[in-house]
């Protein structure tokens, strides 16, 4: 009896010591993690949330960049951190992917995360340096059909949103090209302003203000209609390519096991930050679309997770890729 005593008085105390955690919660800077270089999409809009988040939260939302290994070496970090909303992950699409491409990975993107709730959907773009010497979808297409392997595709690195693009494009036109991975979009970016490289699938977050500055040659915009803040650029189906739509989806993770009262303050600041005007200013001109009030819960991040590794994991096993 006594054993049963002492067992139930150090769970009340545990729950009890939980709850005050929560309530008091946070009481300290709240690190988030985005695995990825500084500079490229995710990054941006990271860094954008992060700061109406500490508005709300009181206390500042540190930003820093774990990049590499097709941001699995970041989520790493964020699995195996304490579970007490301190340390979060803000990741895209590819924590969905990574599954399929490491055959060795050292988490389980469906069951070592709690999901916070998703953030920002963003078509990806095709852009080429400034010197490739296409003008639009059509010569593209052509020049990469005539100099088989010869085109050199720039990308964030393997599993990475553009590097999907850049593998659903070439499968999609039947033909090869060489691949260029980077540890992240900013480096991508650089070498493709360079002329390092012909050409880059990523979103128009990164690669929005080079296009308006006449810097890069924008050639098609994966999504069902064009984006107001770069009307002038078609869709690929607009283009000449029928059928080619890729939408990249953010989310916020913390690690498993973090109380759900944590989880639910921290879904409340994400929601207080994708209200603010100014973020949805700053979305509009990115071209950044914010999921409805309906996709902004938990769960819902959760289930698109697991769906998203069901959708991925095919496609990526037939298309033989996967990374070391």
């Amino acid at each position: 009896m006594k054993r049963i005593l002492a067992a139930a008085t150090g769970i009340v105390m545990a729950l009890t010591s939980a709850i005050a955690a929560a309530q008091s919660y946070p009481n300290k800077p709240v690190q988030v993690i985005i695995p990825y270089a500084p500079g490229g999409s995710t990054d941006v809009i990271g860094r954008a949330l992060g700061e109406a988040m500490s508005r709300n939260l009181k206390q500042p939302v540190v930003i820093e960049n774990s990049g590499g290994a097709g941001g699995t070496i970041g989520t790493g970090r964020v699995v195996n951190a304490q579970a007490n909303g301190y340390t979060l992950l803000f990741h895209n699409m590819g924590i969905a992917t990574a599954p399929a491409l490491y055959k060795k990975l050292n988490f389980d993107s469906t069951k070592d995360l709690d999901p916070v709730g998703q953030a920002a959907d963003v078509p990806m773009i095709l852009v080429g340096a400034k010197g490739f010497a296409p003008s639009n979808l059509k010569e593209v297409i052509a020049t990469i059909k005539q100099r088989q392997g010869e085109v050199r595709f720039g990308h964030a690195g393997i599993g990475s949103t553009s590097h999907l693009c850049a593998m659903l494009l070439a499968k999609t036109i039947g033909t090869e090209v060489t691949m260029v991975p980077y540890r992240g979009t900013g480096p991508a970016l650089q070498d493709l302003l360079a002329g390092q490289v012909d050409l880059l699938c990523d979103q128009p977050v990164a690669t929005g203000p080079y296009i308006k500055s006449g810097l890069l040659k924008p050639y098609a915009l994966a999504a069902g209609s064009r984006l107001s803040s770069l009307p002038d650029v078609p869709t690929f189906a607009e283009a000449g390519l029928a059928n080619f739509e890729l939408e990249v989806w953010h989310g916020l993770y913390a690690p498993k096991g973090t109380p759900p009262a944590v989880i639910e303050r921290l879904n409340q600041s994400l929601r207080f930050a994708l209200a603010d005007p100014s973020v949805l200013q700053r979305f509009a001109q990115m071209g950044v679309a914010v999921p409805t009030a309906a996709r902004l819960d938990a769960p819902t991040l959760g289930k698109r997770t697991k769906a998203e590794v069901a959708r991925w994991t095919p496609i990526i096993k037939a298309a033989g890729i996967y990374a070391e």
